[in-house]
């Protein structure tokens, strides 16, 4: 069944439930059009000191995607060079005052303003990107936004990097933590781009200085480089500046040295009723996404330029939209046959449901209008929220979806929208080794990401409880978390979760750094320990110095 009507349905609630899906979270502002910064990294103003008694400090206090969190530190340093950074840093270090540094504020645990930041360095203004000549690569600032540098880099170069949808998520914490998107099932992850990084750290002496760490074999800082390629932000120094250059690429012609993408796109939405939508048909459309994931996932597959997800989401007491699952699908529209491939998806998504669903018509939509067209939409989701997340290298088995279906259908519950979102992963996403780059999670199919958002302060512990329990039950055979190995591998780290650390909620004695980091954890913490012995830089989650 097709019905264009819903089309606004879709705005308004489809990418939204899926607001944490690739990005690492969105901020409650819409984002205007992307401009092509191009600042140098020795120029602009700055650093301003901005203390309480400053109009400004309430919009920095505000600048945050979650808004279970603000953060009041003693001042806010807003800065535009790294020189600036190593100052601020180094004066704080010497008046013994705890220092955080912030890029676009889409952490959606506390760990800016809930570990006793005094002194919190907001990056947003370094926000250059420009093609690099000496280093044949693309320099992006820490604070550079998505939207931005996507644009920046497609108009300028026809080139991309990919990562996330959410036009206001900044690189900073978006490409250490593994960003990824609608183009890594056929490029990767944002970080297998990272050509070199630059970090503030701090020494065993306690003086701070600026360190450049590239992939090159023959860096003296290159396991700095590696740490950056997924070891998560807040854990070695602050980071000022990225260079992107794929690896193997050669020459001097920067439209060669990242990924091109697609010139259009297919964009697909299939959407399923919650009436007619029991139980049993509820099992078969979860199953079938699970499965045709586990088939098509393959670093060489047809299927590596479809992103696509399915989004279930929860029964609302007021508005509910009647809808209890969409499940929409971005493929690259120059492959051969392009429209029989997602015909194909289609049809083994919905085989056997039994429900009839509403079919959207298929959209061809030039590249860049795709990503906007979804930024657009992420960016919608705003308020107090709590969020978890997990790898799967296989589906779903029947009890756990018969959980997911009990739960996000009852009424027992008082926030405003939830939705657990299984997003296809895999593709070449897949193709380094776990220890290539320090994102271990290199033979997932699926990612599964659960949101809750309400508004009442005074109900922050009923749904944050919620969320607990559901994810506890889905995941009850394993301890309550998504244990490596298994069907699971792990959880999100751009999507932390301070639960994995609490016995209460994760009973599998599996240590919290098993799921986010596996096996790259010591080698991770013996860069702590190089760059950051005195433990400057660390939060609820953060890696520990070896020994500790």
């Amino acid at each position: 069944m097709t019905d264009p009507n819903r089309r606004r349905f879709l705005t308004q609630t489809v990418v939204a439930a899926t607001a944490t899906s690739a990005a690492g979270g969105t901020l409650a502002v819409t984002a205007g059009p992307a401009q092509a910064h191009a600042r140098s990294a020795g120029s602009g103003f700055g650093p301003v000191t901005v203390g309480e008694s400053d109009p400004r400090y309430e919009d920095l206090v505000l600048r945050g995607k979650n808004r279970r969190f603000t953060t009041r530190p003693e001042s806010f340093q807003v800065v535009t060079t790294t020189d600036q950074v190593v100052r601020v840093v180094q004066n704080a270090v010497r008046a013994r005052k705890r220092v955080v540094a912030r890029s676009g504020g889409h952490c959606f645990e506390n760990f800016v303003g809930g570990s006793g930041a005094e002194v919190v360095i907001d990056l947003a203004e370094m926000d250059t990107v420009r093609y690099d000549a000496d280093r044949r690569a693309f320099e992006v600032g820490a604070g550079a936004q998505l939207a931005d540098v996507y644009r920046t880099l497609y108009y300028g170069w026809g080139v991309t990097v990919p990562g996330g949808a959410s036009a206001t998520v900044a690189f900073g914490g978006h490409v250490v933590g593994g960003g990824f998107g609608q183009l890594s099932r056929r490029h990767g992850i944002s970080s297998d781009h990272l050509y070199a990084v630059e970090v503030v750290v701090v020494d065993r002496a306690g003086h701070a200085r600026a360190v450049v760490a590239t992939r090159e074999a023959d860096d003296p800082h290159r396991e700095l480089w590696w740490a950056h390629t997924g070891g998560g932000g807040g854990n070695f120094g602050i980071i000022t500046r990225y260079w992107f250059r794929s690896p193997g690429a050669t020459g001097n012609d920067p439209g060669r040295l990242l990924p091109r993408p697609p010139g259009s796109v297919l964009a697909s939405t299939v959407m399923f009723p919650r009436e007619g939508l029991d139980k049993a048909a509820f099992r078969t459309l979860v199953r079938n996404h699970g499965r045709w994931h586990e088939e098509h996932s393959g670093p060489d597959s047809p299927y590596r330029g479809l992103f696509s997800g399915l989004v279930l989401l929860g029964n609302q007491h007021q508005d509910d939209q009647g809808m209890a699952a969409i499940a929409f699908t971005h493929l690259d529209a120059t492959l051969p046959g392009a429209e029989k491939l997602l015909q194909d998806h289609i049809d083994a998504l919905t085989d056997g449901v039994g429900a009839e669903p509403y079919v959207l018509p298929t959209e061809q939509l030039p590249w860049f209008s795709s990503v906007e067209m979804l930024a657009a939409n992420q960016d919608a989701e705003q308020g107090r929220q709590k969020i978890k997340s997990a790898y799967l290298r296989r589906a779903y088995d029947d009890a756990q979806i018969d959980v997911l279906f009990e739960r996000l259908t009852g009424l027992d519950h008082s926030h405003d929208t939830a939705s657990v979102s299984l997003q296809g992963y895999g593709g070449r996403a897949n193709l380094p080794e776990s220890g290539d780059t320090a994102t271990a999670q290199r033979d997932s199919v699926i990612r599964a990401l659960y949101m809750n958002t309400w508004q009442d302060p005074e109900k922050d512990g009923d749904n944050v409880d919620w969320m607990r329990r559901l994810y506890a039950d889905v995941y009850a055979g394993t301890g309550g978390v998504p244990v490596p190995g298994g069907q699971g591998d792990g959880c999100f780290l751009n999507f932390p979760d301070i639960d994995t650390a609490d016995p209460e909620w994760n009973t599998s004695g599996v240590p919290w750094h098993q799921l986010y980091y596996k096996d790259n954890y010591r080698r991770l913490q013996a860069v702590k320990t190089a760059y950051d012995p005195r433990d400057i830089f660390h939060h609820a989650l953060s890696i520990r110095p070896a020994g500790d």
